[in-house]
């Protein structure tokens, strides 16, 4: 689907998703994710994997709310082993050799030690979460039941005193130097997706330019979570505390999925109520993500390379990548011998004095002289030695409040000034006249422009011509 972004441009969403994992970024494409980690020696690892997709499942997992309860447990599952991965390589060595519980228990399971143990863990980490933002809140809410007797004020306290605990939870672990470091790669995925799905080439520069809040963030679908949660309570009348609990702990499927259908609809849309909708989320990534800088933005982009073809992707939804946004070291430059030459090569020859005639996507441009040569040349010969001398004569002894002399009114030239001056009159006739001649052309401020072919004999040296080109990035060469 092709909609227009909020800078008016067209924008294709690419289908690409991740996470920010311990230093580095996981994405998800279709049915295979990649794991870029910056390991402790500044290398980066990546991991290319296949997963199940959509297509793969039976299809009552494509049907609405039951694919998002799906989408849920695999994020889950998907999430977690992915930060098991990244965190491997900052383990420490004397923690990784195997104890007596762990002899144990690989012998019990075997080669299933470790889906069990990511089975327990993802087991916790739910139970945690439901106790944190389901359980407490309630029991924390229903302490106002003696002064507020409406049902409905009261679930609108607990959904409020939900996301209190989340923002405190979110400020709390931001403490933790790790987890900040996690929120900026949280960043740059934001980032790498973003710039991508606005058309432009991923490069540092242009990701470092996008936006690290993204509408399909999991940020914003636990905000929906908790938003649509309080909707669903307020219709739940169970007598029984522990009745309201359990019936809230089993529709967090329910609402998981309604939420997921939510964050579907507002990927795909820049409508005014999906912005209403999106803004709270968007708020709350503020939170939990942060700025990142260039070695993690390379993380992600390497990332994303690993399982998404985005310079195909420009081809197909925008024409191939703008010139504008194609990297400088991705361009060249042929004489016509064949010859390359880098863009510090013509920076080279140009400071010595020789030109260079680029091509662009329709030919060959006109040749344009480089200023620091022509500069370089003119500072030699002396040609820009033309100021007129100062005059010690009292004629010239007025002077302007901004420093330049003036010729004093009562200045009357002799007869040896009149002559010099009808000489120099009739000289610059003869150069007017030559100038017609050469078609050499001169400004309203009296820059003398001379022609290409002129100076080259002047300089006294032979002009190469060179090809510009560029390596494959988005597009065929030009």
């Amino acid at each position: 689907m092709v909609r227009l972004n909020q800078t008016g441009g067209f924008m294709k969403l690419s289908g690409i998703g991740g996470q920010a994992v311990l230093e580095g970024v996981m994405m998800r494409n279709k049915d295979k994710y990649a794991i870029a980690v910056r390991k402790p020696d500044n290398e980066i690892d990546v991991v290319t994997r296949q997963c199940k997709s959509d297509r793969n499942r039976s299809k009552i997992c494509n049907v609405p709310i039951i694919r998002g309860v799906v989408s849920f447990v695999d994020s889950l599952v998907l999430g977690m082993s992915s930060l098991t991965y990244s965190s491997s390589f900052y383990e420490d060595p004397k923690e990784q050799e195997p104890t007596r519980a762990d002899n144990v228990a690989k012998a019990i399971f075997r080669e299933k030690l470790d889906s069990v143990i990511m089975t327990i863990t993802i087991l916790f980490s739910v139970i945690l979460a439901i106790a944190l933002f389901m359980v407490a809140p309630y029991y924390i809410s229903r302490l106002l039941a003696k002064f507020i007797v409406s049902q409905w004020v009261l679930n609108l306290i607990e959904g409020l005193v939900r996301v209190l605990i989340f923002i405190i939870y979110i400020l709390l672990i931001s403490l933790m130097s790790d987890i900040k470091r996690t929120f900026m790669y949280h960043g740059a995925e934001h980032k790498c997706i973003n710039c991508i799905e606005h058309g432009m080439a991923l490069t540092v520069d242009n990701v470092r330019a996008s936006s690290k809040e993204h509408k399909r963030c999991g940020t914003s679908f636990i905000f929906l979570v908790m938003f649509i949660s309080v909707i669903f309570f307020i219709f739940i009348r169970m007598p029984n505390p522990f009745l309201q609990i359990a019936v809230r702990v089993l529709l967090v499927p329910v609402i998981a999925g309604v939420s997921y259908e939510v964050i579907r609809w507002a990927g795909s849309s820049d409508s005014k109520a999906v912005m209403i909708v999106s803004k709270p989320g968007l708020w709350l990534q503020k939170l939990t993500t942060r700025e990142p800088d260039d070695s993690m933005i390379e993380v992600g982009i390497k990332a994303v390379e690993a399982v998404f073809d985005w310079k195909e992707f420009l081809d197909e939804y925008y024409d191939g990548v703008p010139d504008d946004q194609i990297p400088p070291e991705a361009f060249y430059y042929e004489d016509e011998d064949g010859t390359a030459y880098s863009e510090a090569e013509i920076n080279e020859i140009a400071d010595d004095g020789q030109e260079a005639e680029e091509l662009d996507a329709e030919g060959y441009l006109e040749d344009e002289v480089v200023d620091e040569a022509e500069d370089a040349y003119e500072d030699e010969s002396g040609e820009n030695d033309d100021e007129p001398e100062d005059y010690e004569s009292d004629e010239y002894e007025d002077e302007s409040d901004d420093g330049i002399e003036m010729l004093d009114d009562d200045y009357e030239p002799d007869d040896a000034d009149e002559t010099d001056a009808d000489e120099a009159d009739a000289d610059a006739d003869e150069a007017d006249s030559d100038d017609d001649d050469d078609d050499d052309k001169q400004d309203s401020d009296g820059i003398e422009f001379v022609d290409d072919e002129e100076e080259e004999e002047e300089i006294g040296i032979e002009m190469p011509i060179f090809k510009q080109r560029h390596t494959e990035v988005g597009r065929d060469d030009r």
